[in-house]
């Protein structure tokens, strides 16, 4: 009697990874959970993952009870990690010189929806304005008085003679009343910050040679003596000793005038008192108070723009510029989130019981093991990361060139020894 052949069939687990896969794009991208890669080469790089993942785990020996479809969806995530990592990086790296630029709005998987689409912002290498240095400088540069964005208007009014006193609300106030005023409409209640008082000569002088009168001047001395045509005098505070020299914008037409000014509770006190028709008309320089978060006409502000991380306009890295290290660090993180799945599944059962004894699975150390893998490829992509920061860049170049000004220093001159 022939023997019969026996054909068993393995009992040990209903679902087994197979050693590779050949599913269609429509099936790989139906198990992803969030569907962000489904381009060839990621489509691709899913398919050989599960060849990998089989390899790796000992599928030749023994069953993983892993589904394609999880392995895919870990391929994702691996993927959709490397891509945070590396947008953090970038963004420590062009924060400082982007804020204020165009932030945009976004979807559930971080695709742009309006903003500078279709531009990989993630992917560019900006301009380095030292735009926040800038940005802080643009106050300071306006308190200062050498430029700034803040918008600066100026008044004027007409001196009376003996009067000392000038109310400066009504003089802004029915300048701004004017609709061809500049500050027509924005100052309102506002208070306003006087940056300069000035006013200028007639225009009644000829100047043959020189700035500064002498024989070469021919004028109206009675009026204003000897000096340029059309000079501006600015008026100084009375704490305040300005020296000409300070004034280096207008310095050939500005002069200190012998009037100096204060105000306490919006009134202009000049010193001493107008006693002539000269100056019969005074200019007053202001700002108005800005609101932090108002936009400037211009622009120039971008306060509706970009203001820490979070509205950068960054997409996850489309993956055919992940470059050959960053997909192997993907398929390494994979395999860890699927040795962490693996454990898992193999800890709803610690032990299977077979006749006479039990098998102990290994679900818990799967999962610690997946879980260490993955903390040690974070830091270790961290680590690169923070290596490779623009300023380490400044800083590994400046070191370079010490070393090789160093190592020149020690060559022998040409010339020096003769052969």
């Amino acid at each position: 009697m022939a023997r019969p052949t026996l054909t068993p069939a393995s009992t040990t687990s209903a679902i087994v990874l197979p050693s590779g896969s050949a599913d269609s794009a429509s099936t790989i991208t139906d198990a992803l959970p969030f569907g962000v890669y489904t381009g060839q080469e990621f489509l691709t790089g899913a398919i050989k993952q599960v060849s990998y993942t089989y390899k790796k785990l000992g599928g030749d020996v023994l069953d993983i009870e892993l589904t394609k479809g999880q392995v895919y969806a870990a391929y994702e995530e691996a993927t959709l990690e490397y891509s945070y990592l590396v947008n953090i990086h970038q963004a420590k790296n062009i924060l400082p010189n982007v804020l204020g630029d165009t932030t945009g709005t976004f979807d559930h998987t971080g695709s742009l929806l309006t903003g500078p689409t279709g531009q990989d912002v993630s992917l560019r290498y900006p301009r380095y304005e030292f735009a926040y240095t800038k940005r802080m400088g643009d106050q300071i540069s306006t308190e200062a008085g050498i430029g700034g964005v803040q918008s600066i208007y100026s008044a004027s009014f007409v001196t009376v003679p003996l009067q000392q006193d000038y109310d400066l609300q009504s003089i802004i106030e029915t300048a701004a009343t004017d609709s061809s005023s500049p500050f027509n409409g924005k100052v309102n209640s506002k208070r306003v910050t006087v940056r300069k008082v000035y006013y200028k000569t007639p225009h009644a002088m000829w100047r043959f040679f020189g700035y500064y009168g002498g024989l070469n001047v021919i004028g109206n001395l009675s009026s204003y003596g000897q000096w340029m045509d059309d000079s501006t005098f600015q008026v100084i505070p009375v704490w305040q000793n300005r020296a000409q020299a300070a004034a280096f914008e207008d310095a050939i037409n500005t002069r200190l005038s012998h009037f100096s000014f204060e105000i306490k509770n919006n009134k202009l006190r000049l010193f001493p008192q107008v006693t002539t028709h000269h100056p019969n008309k005074m200019w007053v320089e202001f700002t108005t108070e800005e609101d932090a978060w108002d936009e400037q006409s211009n622009g120039l502000d971008g306060t509706e723009g970009i203001n820490n991380m979070n509205t950068l306009p960054f997409e996850n890295l489309p993956y055919a510029n992940i470059n050959a290290i960053g997909k192997q660090w993907i398929r390494r993180f994979a395999l860890a989130l699927c040795k962490e799945m693996l454990g898992l599944i193999r800890s709803k059962f610690a032990s299977i019981p077979i006749p006479g004894e039990s098998v102990n699975l290994n679900g818990g150390e799967l999962v610690s093991q997946g879980k260490e893998e993955q903390s040690a490829l974070r830091e270790e992509l961290k680590t690169t990361l923070d290596e490779l920061t623009y300023a380490k860049l400044a800083e590994t170049d400046a070191t370079m060139m010490e070393a090789a000004n160093r190592t020149q220093s020690k060559v022998p001159l040409g010339g020096i020894f003769m052969g």
